[in-house]
């Protein structure tokens, strides 16, 4: 398996994996326009795993010039239970920190246990004192 940037070209594939992959908990769109403005602001951010069968994950790991935020963390359910969701987190991580990210956030749906299962294994801790206000625009 291979993680690296996501260009223009693979974003036709991140939508189909996130359509196979999205929970309920996922609200946003997911948009061809949205993808590609996220690239041309920061074309690093969109993080993708590949095996011999092509884009398995996805990560957004973006970074604002302040904090670091990771979210879209999407397996193919087929090829869950390999490793694939961690590696996507250490390689966010990485990218994070080479940006000068001190700290990161990892957006995660509440309720969604298999989410927080996984983001508690990669060593992230729910932050009881920050609630997060949202508005779709």
């Amino acid at each position: 398996m291979t993680i690296r940037a996501a260009g223009t070209e693979d974003v036709p594939t991140v939508l189909a994996l996130w359509k196979v992959s999205r929970t309920t908990h996922a609200t946003t769109p997911d948009t061809r326009e949205s993808l590609e403005r996220l690239l041309a602001h920061d074309p690093l951010a969109l993080l993708v795993a590949e095996d011999g069968s092509g884009v398995v994950g996805t990560l957004i790991a973006a970074w604002d010039g302040w904090r670091g935020d990771m979210y879209r963390l999407a397996v193919r359910p087929e090829a869950r239970r390999r490793g694939i969701a961690l590696a996507l987190v250490r390689a966010g991580e990485a990218r994070l920190r080479e940006c000068g990210a001190a700290r990161v956030t990892a957006l995660v749906g509440r309720g969604d246990e298999p989410a927080e299962t996984l983001w508690r294994a990669a060593g992230y801790a729910l932050d009881p004192a920050m609630e997060r206000f949202v508005r779709n625009l």
